[in-house]
C-alpha cells in the first residue's frame, strides 16, 4: 500500500516510519512547507493521504493566530481538495486533536459531543475537521483521528515538567485535588494505524484515540517516581490556596498560571470505545501504566 505522509519529521511521523511493516506500507512523503507543493503531490499514485502536518498547541501563545488558520486549516482544506480529486486515493486520514473538542471537559469526552474548543489551535482544527465533514465523498473513506496528549521516547510533551519535578526531589504541591487524565502512548497509536490501513470496513468519520485506562496525576507522578527510582514527596495544599495563586499567575503573566494549572490537575478524559469497537479490538496492546513507564525510562537514559 502507498501512503502520502505530510509531517514527516514529527514525532508521530517518525514512528509510523518506522514501526509499520516496509513489506505493507511503502511511504511516499510531502512537504507543505513550500508554495509550490502541489507540484510535488504524486497524483494517482497512492491509495492513502496520511495528513499529520500543522502546528503544535502553544501554551505560551506566542504564535500568530494567522498562522493557525493557515497551517491548520487552510493547507488542511487544500490537501484534501487534491485527495478529493486523486482517482487512485481512496482514503484521507487526518491528524486533528481532542482540543477541537474541548479544553475543560466536565465530562468523559466522547465523539457526540458538541465541540467547543477556547484556544486558536483547537479552533482552527474544528475548523479543518467541519471542512472535511461538509465534503464527504461517497466513493473513498475519510477519517480524522483526536489523539489525547501523546507521549514516548524522545517525545515527552507535557509530561517534562512532571519528570523533572520528580527528578530534583521538588514536592509534589498538588495532592488535594483528585482527577483523571487520559494519555496516549506513541506504541498504541502506531497499533490502531496499523490496524486502520488494513481494515477496509472502517467507517468515515471522527474518533478519538486514547489509552484504555485514565489516571490522576497523583498516580502518574507515584509512576514516574518508581521507574526513576527516586522517593515522591506529595503535599496536599488546599486547593483555593493553588487556584489564587494561579489567578495571580494569570494577571502577572508568570509560568503557573490557570492553564498551567488545569494541565496539571483538571479532569481530561476520553473514551477510546467508538475507535476499537469500529476495528474489533477489546484491548490496545499497552497499558497507560505501561506506555508511561516507558516514556520515563528512555528519559532515564537520556
Amino acid at each position: 500500500m502507498d501512503i502520502l505522509l505530510t509531517g514527516r519529521s514529527g514525532f508521530v511521523g517518525q514512528n509510523l516510519m518506522a514501526t509499520l511493516e516496509p513489506s505493507k506500507y511503502t511511504f511516499k512523503t510531502l512537504s507543505l512547507r513550500n508554495h509550490n507543493w502541489k507540484a510535488k503531490v504524486p497524483v494517482n499514485t497512492c491509495e492513502v493521504y496520511m495528513h499529520l502536518a500543522g502546528i503544535a498547541h502553544d501554551i505560551s501563545n506566542k504564535n500568530d493566530e494567522n498562522i493557525y488558520e493557515e497551517v491548520n486549516y487552510e493547507l488542511t482544506k487544500e490537501l484534501y481538495n487534491v485527495f478529493l480529486e486523486d482517482k487512485k486515493a481512496k482514503s484521507f486520514i487526518f491528524f486533528s486533536s481532542i482540543k477541537a473538542l474541548a479544553d475543560l471537559p466536565e465530562q468523559l469526552l466522547t465523539e457526540d459531543l458538541k465541540p467547543n474548543p477556547k484556544t486558536v489551535y483547537g479552533k482552527s482544527k474544528l475548523k479543518a475537521e467541519n471542512y472535511i465533514l461538509d465534503n464527504l465523498p461517497s466513493d473513498k473513506t475519510v477519517i480524522i483521528l483526536r489523539p489525547c496528549m501523546i507521549h514516548g521516547p524522545e517525545n515527552k510533551g507535557n509530561l517534562n515538567l512532571l519528570l523533572k519535578a520528580v527528578s530534583y526531589h521538588i514536592p509534589w504541591v498538588f495532592g488535594s485535588f483528585d482527577n483523571k487524565r487520559s494519555y496516549c502512548s506513541i506504541d498504541n497509536l502506531c497499533f490502531i494505524i496499523d490496524r486502520i490501513l488494513s481494515t477496509p470496513s472502517v467507517k468515515s468519520g471522527i474518533y478519538h484515540i486514547a489509552d484504555d485506562e485514565s489516571i490522576s496525576t497523583n498516580k502518574l507522578i507515584r509512576i514516574i517516581a518508581k521507574t526513576l527510582g527516586k522517593r515522591s514527596v506529595r503535599l496536599n495544599i488546599p486547593k483555593p490556596i493553588l487556584l489564587n495563586i494561579a489567578k495571580l499567575g494569570d494577571k502577572l503573566k508568570l509560568p503557573v498560571n490557570s492553564q498551567v494549572l488545569n494541565k496539571i490537575t483538571g479532569t481530561y478524559e476520553v473514551s477510546n470505545l467508538k475507535i476499537k469497537q469500529e476495528l474489533g479490538i477489546k484491548k490496545l496492546p499497552l497499558s497507560t501504566e505501561e506506555g508511561l513507564r516507558n516514556t520515563v525510562q528512555y528519559y532515564t537514559h537520556d
